[in-house]
């Protein structure tokens, strides 16, 4: 009988603590003045072209390819976008040099804006070329949030001709990073 009383005693003065307890008024408008920036890296673009495959007299030829690029149907990405930045690495082991131009390209398959990179014959030794990164901001910014393609144009140099049994690869690869605003 005692620990039963004693139990609805220590009960009762567990419950008026917590009614007299210390709290304070929460301010949720404090949730007015968050603001996130988070980055986000992402894979942008991947190609390994073998030599085999660019079949061609030793002239200079051009091969060709667009690929969707969906990013920016999303409002919420666009409109927090505030900044972007590619990068790219180019490999050629490939015995002759090339110019790689990546178009950015609206929904009328109109170019808004064209980057090339030179890739230098392969000469026996680690051919990898990681070119400047492209910064996109202001006016260069708005371009890339039109953008719904993006085409690649490869321009064989003139050199020895390649044919089937042609040796070595042309690899592109690229990343994204997106610099975002969240108010």
């Amino acid at each position: 009988m005692k620990s039963n009383s004693s139990r609805k005693i220590s009960s009762i003065i567990l419950l008026a603590f917590l009614f007299f307890s210390c709290s304070s008024d929460l301010d949720f408008d404090q949730v007015k003045d968050l603001k996130l920036e988070p980055v986000l890296v992402a894979n942008l673009a991947y190609f390994d072209i073998p030599a085999n495959q660019l079949i061609d007299d030793g002239g200079t030829n051009v091969a060709f390819d667009t690929r969707s690029f969906d990013v920016f149907k999303e409002s919420f990405f666009t409109n927090r976008l505030m900044k972007a930045e590619f990068n790219f690495e180019i490999e050629n082991n490939i015995d002759r040099s090339f110019v790689v131009n990546l178009l950015l390209m609206n929904d009328a398959d109109e170019i808004l804006e064209t980057i090339s990179y030179t890739v230098p014959s392969y000469q026996g030794t680690t051919n990898i070329i990681k070119y400047p990164t492209e910064v996109f901001e202001n006016e260069r910014l708005n371009l890339l949030k039109q953008t719904t393609k993006i085409g690649f144009v490869v321009i064989i140099a003139a050199g020895p001709p390649l044919n089937n049994e042609s040796l070595g690869n042309l690899k592109l690869r690229s990343s994204a990073t997106a610099y975002l605003v969240i108010e």
